[in-house]
């Protein structure tokens, strides 16, 4: 086909778009790229430009190779229509895109040597100056990430959707040991891997009033009638699978208002209200998790829950319309997936969209979205299952009010039968929270209106059926079901750890990266000691970077031999960081008194942010800074122990931490923690655990082997069973000497500069009512910091258990969990994507 000839979008083979000048993937064809995009696209010469300009050069060569595998997907499912999968989340956080589309492209040596043309010697020059998309803040979005990844690289058609945060949550900044939260503005240097599509916008209402009607069949209906409107505007980001044609996308609404800008308002003198409605609209998508301690927080939060879900449900509707697909068969084709309750009001989305403006029948309405929404619960935590107060709602979601008192009386209405005279039961099973202020309860809601609802850990799910909704689960058992979460090996080892990832080719091919099985291959090796030096440099290496990076962030000197000792995740009071803290006060008083024999040389790393309303957590931090402080400035800690909290914990940092990392702290109060997705990346990493049995960590160490893993602390069963038996944390503190001395120690203000009052709350907290167990796990917690330091002691025999952690991880691939959703719950087929061209 000559340049000249038009593309003929007849041809039989779906996605036949291969541009030669865009398609090539040699490193000729890369500098090119790069080259064409400087002049075209960002008007710079080479010769001026800038690392940042290289670096959209390059991202958007790189994109242009997507658009290949991009179209020729949506291509293939229009030509043969299957069902898709819809996963809906509050978040997304898929980290930096440009080394993650080069490594799934095959083409990161490529990449290198275009560059090299331009005089940068490291792809990693680049790379740093990427800015990570502020779409997310933790597990819950990191794990929809590896399972939009997944789902491409096992070739299941998917798109997610989600809301394109302008700020996204904050930066963090860490200042006289506070946490400060300032403005992240991940867009300010655009965003080269966004397709803006703003003629598939959509309107979405809040307010008003509801009116009824008699149709002209002679049905009873109802209509909303907004008080405002919305506009959604998508905008698409290519999600690339791994060596394959499939190119799935995520689908995040960005706020516009209806009207822009008022000139009669202007003209008057009134230069606010000429862009009030402009600035109310796109609020909904300026930030993540606005801060629900205010009124204003709390229905802000509820509009952007709306804002996406009914963006999103239209857009599933229209793409049916568009293929001439009927919309009763929606649930043959798509099947809707809500990652957690923020959006769990789809099923009454679902239901308005259905019955208002397509006049479906109450009963056909409802068959079609129970057969297609499904519910994923991340939190047995009370306060983070979403409850709205009644007011509110019915302010804002009028007609969604109305038929969750539909749904509910008709779900009652069932629970009378079968429990005749049972009001208590009611009351349990009810969407209306009748107990002080009304309110609507979206996780009962969401398993009301979903087909499955699966836990994400075993023991989670465990607790979901006999704890969180023991009466759902009576009611409909075969509702109920588990998949474990997983973590993509792509990001995850072959990008974040590229020398194991070579070592791992070299010994067991590169197959392993899409079938992380193999790695049990490894286990042949857990004896071999020059294997395992050669294993054990790897580790040596990720050390020494994230040694320099900590140097050059904090002014901390750390030891690259020293055992890495490492709890990063979201700071909250169940995540217990405050148990690691007071377990460092012990060490380190137990150097300061001549008690140390026997002690490995540790760093200890803490990472992660805290919610800016929540004060016991960003205390927890000045906590762990404050005893930084100290022990660091201390010389008889030198060569011994050293503590470092690294600021603004995000994708971009994990991937040098996870690889560094000797020992992962997963010390999280039994039965709090859903599963955990950071414990599965350091064991891939080859990390040993220290934790508790609780979340994934369970299926971790059956999985690893119990002698690879330091287990402590009180099951889920004794924790429930010191909660009925009148818990004494006092008693405790009685009973161990070094818990008292560190409580004293801080008491006194020796981490505070003297302060006896800075960390007054926690200690009141942890003597109190220590509602996290904290002291009832300290000793055994110490007791297997002990064990960590006798089996760091002998570093053949812990080489060779870090080495069994990483063979035995396989199972925690994402693309097994995603082939078990598949399998068990969305019932849906790999579709083949072919990006040839027959023009003969």
């Amino acid at each position: 086909m000559s340049s000249s000839q038009p593309l003929d979008l007849r041809l039989p083979t779906p996605g036949c778009y291969a541009d030669p000048e865009r398609a090539g993937i040699d490193a000729d064809a890369v500098f090119d790229g790069m080259t064409e995009h400087l002049f075209f696209t960002l008007g710079k010469l080479a010769s001026t430009a800038s690392l940042h300009d290289l670096y959209m050069a390059l991202s958007y060569a790189v994109r242009d190779r997507l658009m290949t595998r991009y179209l020729a997907s949506q291509e293939a499912i229009r030509a043969r229509p299957q069902k898709t999968v819809a996963y809906l989340s509050a978040e997304f956080l898929i980290g930096p895109q440009l080394n993650n589309n080069l490594l799934n492209l095959g083409i990161q040596k490529e990449a290198e040597e275009a560059l090299r043309r331009f005089g940068i010697e490291s792809l990693g020059h680049i790379l740093e100056v990427e800015e990570e998309p502020g779409l997310g803040n933790g597990g819950l979005g990191r794990l929809a990430a590896c399972y939009m990844e997944s789902l491409a690289s096992l070739q299941v058609p998917a798109i997610g959707y989600g809301i394109r945060y302008e700020f996204g949550i904050f930066n963090q900044l860490i200042r006289n040991g506070w946490q400060v939260e300032v403005t992240d503005k991940w867009l300010k240097g655009g965003w080269p891997w966004e397709l803006p599509q703003p003629d598939e916008a959509c309107f979405v209402g809040f307010g008003g009033r509801t009116e009824s009607y008699i149709d002209d069949k002679s049905n009873y209906r109802s209509r909303w009638i907004p008080a405002e409107n919305a506009i959604g505007i998508p905008h698409d980001v290519p999600v690339l699978g791994y060596r394959v044609n499939s190119c799935n996308r995520l689908r995040l609404w960005r706020a516009d208002a209806t009207e822009s800008f008022d000139f009669y308002a202007f003209n008057i003198g009134d230069y606010y209200g000429a862009v009030e409605e402009k600035v109310g609209s796109e609020t909904l998508s300026k930030v993540l998790y606005p801060n629900d301690g205010t009124d204003e927080g709390r229905r802000l939060r509820l509009k952007q829950q709306h804002f996406f879900v009914s963006c999103s449900l239209q857009d599933m509707v229209r793409s049916l319309e568009r293929r001439g697909i009927p919309v009763e068969d929606f649930q043959k084709h798509w099947t809707v997936q809500l990652n957690d309750t923020h959006p769990a009001i789809a099923v009454a989305e679902l239901m308005r969209l259905l019955i208002d403006d397509h006049h479906f029948a109450w009963e056909k309405a409802w068959e079609i979205t129970t057969s297609s929404v499904a519910y994923t619960n991340h939190t047995l935590l009370p306060e983070a299952l979403e409850k709205w107060d009644l007011s509110l709602f019915k302010s804002l979601l009028p007609r969604h009010l109305e038929l969750i008192y539909e749904i509910n009386r008709r779900f009652l209405q069932q629970i009378r039968l079968r429990y005749p005279g049972n009001d208590s039961i009611l009351r349990k099973l009810s969407i209306i929270d009748e107990e002080g202020g009304k309110a609507v309860r979206m996780a009962h809601l969401a398993t009301i209106g979903a087909h499955h609802v699966n836990g994400v850990a075993a023991l989670h799910s465990d607790l979901i059926k006999r704890q969180l909704l023991p009466e759902f689960a009576k009611l409909w058992p075969k509702k109920f079901t588990n998949v474990t979460n997983g973590v993509t090996p792509r990001r995850w080892v072959a990008l974040a750890n590229p020398e194991l990832s070579d070592l791992l080719d070299q010994e067991i091919g590169p197959d392993w990266i899409t079938n992380m099985e193999l790695l049990t291959k490894l286990e042949g090796k857990a004896k071999d000691s020059s294997f395992l030096e050669v294993f054990d440099s790897t580790k040596l290496s990720c050390k020494r970077k994230l040694a320099g990076y900590i140097h050059r962030q904090t002014g901390v000197l750390v030891d690259p031999s020293s055992m890495f000792d490492v709890q990063v995740k979201r700071i909250h009071q169940y995540k217990r960081q405050h148990l690691n803290a007071l377990q460092v006060i012990a060490q380190y008083l137990r150097i300061k008194n001549g008690k140390a024999s026997g002690m490995a040389p540790r760093t200890v790393i803490f990472g992660g942010k805290a919610a800016p309303g929540y004060f016991m957590a960003k205390l927890i931090i000045r906590f762990i800074n404050g005893i930084a402080e100290m022990i660091n400035a201390d010389p008889d800690m030198d060569g011994r122990l050293r503590v470092v909290f690294l600021p603004d914990y995000n994708v971009k940092l994990g991937e040098q931490v996870y690889p560094a990392t000797d020992l992962s702290e997963q010390i999280s109060t039994a039965g709090k923690e859903a599963s955990g997705t950071g414990n599965m990346k350091f064991a891939m990493n080859g990390a040993l655990t220290i934790g508790t049995l609780d979340g994934a960590n369970v299926e971790i160490r059956e999985r690893v082997g119990p002698e690879n893993f330091f287990l402590f602390g009180k099951t889920e069963s004794e924790i429930m069973e010191l909660r009925n038996n009148n818990y004494s944390p006092k008693q405790c503190l009685q009973d161990s000497p070094e818990l008292s001395e560190a409580i004293r120690l801080v008491e006194l203000g020796h981490f505070s500069n003297g302060d006896t009052e800075l960390f007054r709350p926690i200690l009141d907290n942890l003597t109190g009512n220590d509602p996290f167990f904290v002291m009832a796990d300290f000793d055994d917690y110490l007791r297997a910091q002990d064990n960590v330091s006798k089996a760091w002691a002998n570093r053949q025999e812990w080489n060779r258990m870090s080495l069994l952690n990483t063979a035995r991880s396989g199972f925690f691939s994402s693309d097994r969990s995603i082939r078990d959703y598949c399998n068990t719950i969305w019932e849906v087929t790999p579709l083949h994507v072919d990006i040839t061209c027959d023009v003969n």
